[in-house]
């Protein structure tokens, strides 16, 4: 524990949700749901206009339709989200070389550690000037904890929410915890405080009163005792600048369960692709590649295969996907795949393209005389798919949310599609709220775009935090308060 609140954590306000907002101005002051738009998506975000009415992420699709059936309900833009996320990354590297990001629109700071600040009043400083410059930049709005440890600073945080600034001071910690449920402590899931309710532990009092033995006996000596530290407020976990990924992966959940086997192998082929752009993405490699498939059951099954060095190649990473695929069953229907990429590295192995191609020469004849047994076409052969009626075509090529130009109206974003059809709204981030019109899903006038910038001048925030721009500066503190 620090004896200043030095450690800072800040949480983006309903991040994906709140920057379709700030990039569709039709919506604001709306409910917006970003999330799987199929019978068996999840919510990924919710707003608060949204949560209103009892939507929260991780919610069913099916469930956050029936509570907010007026609600606009988008897929995901995650170029868009990175893209805000690189910005606000950048200003919080700014105030120190301790920025520990826990996703991409969350993180954590050492604001002692960079030289920006070193008591309550300099904490409150730049966490107001923080919030103004994440607003001027970005156009959205981000919730600051400011406190002497990572558990606290991310409570503030919370407590925050939405668009506000909590200071804890230190040496209050026991107080302010002691009311708050046991769910608020870091590693107490739904199961662990079941557990303790069980035991009629269900405050953060209670469980300094329930004593460290007791704690001990009910979770084991590990989880007991750094319960126990916790509900005093101690944590003494650093802010770790790099936290390595170990893996890169993607998934796809179908709204039917898929029961051709040429269109899993497709859908396959397609996740690696999209796997090794966010590989290459991330500039790395990897050596090993996954394969998950759930089948109708919800069983699920993994294989794997290592290569023999590191690579980036998409070629080798879908046929490898391609092989592990061979070896699982699918009968009765696949209803999610993903493809992954773990053992990753700085570099490739510029001869596993030689080596995949020697590896199909070697199998190609042994391959085709497979499928000439089974009546088929050679693995990995060209077969046919069945067809997509207009229906599906039109909801995989124009998903609600996404963002498209016509060549004579402009930049807009796809309100819904269906019979052939789909739905655009004309319209841009700084623009105001626009016209709809409706098109063929194979007008040659629109196209798919990428997002536009939520903010077309963003303010210069190059000497930052030295100097702030005075035009955007504020009280320090605004928007916010210190729990004494």
């Amino acid at each position: 524990m620090r004896a200043a609140p030095t450690i800072l954590h800040l949480d983006m306000d309903a991040f994906y949700a709140s920057a379709e907002q700030a990039a569709k101005p039709s919506l604001r002051g709306k409910p917006v749901v970003v999330g799987g738009l199929g019978p068996r998506g999840v919510v990924a975000t919710a707003s608060y206009e949204a949560r209103r009415f009892g939507v929260h992420s991780a919610m069913p699709m099916a469930q956050a339709r029936r509570l907010a059936p007026n609600a606009a309900y988008l897929v995901p833009r995650f170029l868009l989200y990175r893209t805000v996320s690189d910005q606000v990354m950048e200003l919080l590297g700014r105030l120190s070389p301790l920025v520990e990001p826990l996703s991409l629109d969350e993180a954590f700071v050492d604001l002692e550690a960079g030289g920006a600040a070193d008591d309550t009043a300099s904490a409150l400083e730049i966490g107001g000037q923080l919030r103004t410059a994440i607003k001027a930049v970005t156009g959205l709005t981000g919730s600051v904890g400011l406190a002497g440890s990572k558990m606290l600073a991310k409570i503030a945080s919370e407590q925050a929410k939405p668009d506000g600034l909590v200071l804890i001071e230190p040496g209050t910690e026991r107080e302010l915890l002691a009311p708050m449920p046991v769910r608020i402590l870091p590693g107490v899931g739904p199961a662990t405080a079941d557990h303790l309710r069980r035991a009629g532990i269900m405050t953060v009092n209670d469980l300094t009163e329930a004593g460290e033995a007791e704690l001990v006996r009910l979770l084991g000596k590990a989880h007991g005792g750094s319960l126990h530290r916790m509900a005093f407020g101690y944590d003494d976990r650093p802010v770790v600048a790099e936290r390595d990924a170990k893996s890169v992966s993607v998934e796809d959940t179908f709204d039917a369960d898929l029961h051709d086997r040429v269109r899993v192998r497709t859908e396959v082929e397609r996740l690696a692709g999209r796997c090794v752009q966010r590989l290459r993405g991330a500039g790395r490699s990897g050596r090993t590649v996954v394969l998950k498939v759930r089948r109708y059951d919800f069983s699920t099954l993994t294989r794997s295969e290592t290569l023999r060095g590191p690579t980036d190649d998409p070629t080798v990473v879908r046929e490898a996907a391609a092989r592990l695929l061979e070896a699982v069953d699918t009968t009765g229907g696949v209803r999610l795949l993903g493809v992954g990429v773990t053992g990753l590295a700085d570099y490739t192995q510029e001869d596993l393209f030689a080596q995949a191609a020697g590896e199909r020469a070697a199998t190609g004849e042994e391959a085709e005389e497979e499928a000439g047994d089974q009546g088929g076409e050679p693995a990995g052969g060209a077969g046919e798919e069945t067809p997509e009626t207009s229906e599906q075509l039109a909801s995989r090529r124009w998903p609600a949310g996404q963002d498209v130009r016509h060549d004579v109206y402009g930049h807009g974003w796809v309100q819904g599609s269906g019979v052939g059809r789909v739905t655009v709204r004309f319209e841009e981030p700084e623009s105001a709220p626009g016209r709809v019109r409706t098109f063929r899903i194979d007008d040659a006038q629109l196209q798919p775009v990428d997002p536009l910038p939520l903010v077309r001048n963003p303010a210069d925030y190059s000497s930052w935090p030295a100097s702030l721009p005075k035009s955007l500066s504020g009280p320090a503190s605004s928007g916010g308060e210190s729990r004494p």
